[in-house]
């Protein structure tokens, strides 16, 4: 019976060591705006030997209830720092790793000609404007306050098309759908007539991410966070429409 048991356990122990199972890519749970930056951050980390990721891309309200009820992530990078101290709070991530890794900023673009601000969206012409869905959304509860600091949301509310995330509101705007829309610098800063509108307009976009608690790969999640906050990390962040963690809104 004794070595019954060896032989199963001593099994067990050769499967989760296997190369094989090393090899595959350690699941990242990353809000919608970063999407742009998948391949720059693959590729970084796995220039410093950290191994291979996949990425699963979404509003951070989506993802932060998708850890709380067991998905199998082994990081979580959200657009809202508060998700993910409260996901700390609770125990769903463990609390040590939770670090801010980035501020976003909202940007204002349409397909044909961008207007001038989030004022001139009040223009006849303009029938439809795209935003995350602010219930659910960082970017999309940025963009309502903004709209509401300068007296817009009631006004423009006829015209809203609320998006999943950040990613599906540029969709919209992209394929016509929409006449224009507020979203992720990250999905703007290299459209034509892009217009970057004031980070104090809104509470700050402070983006955080931490370890999911019960992860196989903590080892290979520490070496990703560090990798974030490392300035190879930070450049391709910066690089991409994100502004530095420590940055004061102006």
């Amino acid at each position: 019976m004794l070595a019954h048991f060896l032989t199963k356990l001593i099994a067990l122990f050769a499967l989760t060591c296997s190369p094989s199972l090393l090899a595959q890519p350690f699941l990242v749970a990353a809000a919608a705006d970063l999407a742009p930056l998948e391949s720059q951050l693959t590729q970084g980390f796995a220039a410093t030997g950290g191994g291979n990721l996949r990425f699963t891309f979404g509003s951070s309200g989506m993802l932060a209830r998708q850890i709380e009820n067991g998905a199998p992530y082994d990081v979580f990078l959200s657009a809202d720092e508060k998700l993910v101290q409260d996901l700390a709070a609770h125990g769903k991530l463990i609390r040590g790793s939770v670090a801010s890794y980035a501020t976003g900023r909202l940007g204002l673009w349409s397909a044909r000609e961008t207007p001038a601000s989030p004022g001139a969206l009040l223009d006849s012409r303009i029938r439809l404007v795209a935003i995350a869905n602010p219930e659910h959304a960082p970017y999309g509860a940025a963009a309502r306050a903004l709209l509401e600091r300068a007296g817009l949301w009631t006004r423009l509310q006829p015209k809203m098309v609320l998006a999943e995330n950040v990613r599906q509101a540029y969709e919209y705007a992209s394929s016509g759908n929409a006449d224009a829309v507020i979203t992720s610098w990250t999905l703007l800063w290299n459209k034509p007539g892009a217009k970057l509108l004031p980070a104090g307009g809104h509470p700050p976009i402070r983006q955080s991410g931490g370890i999911v608690a019960g992860t196989q790969r903590e080892p290979q999640a520490r070496a990703f966070l560090r990798f974030l906050l490392s300035p190879a990390g930070q450049s391709i962040l910066c690089a991409g429409g994100l502004f530095s963690p420590a940055v004061s809104a102006r």
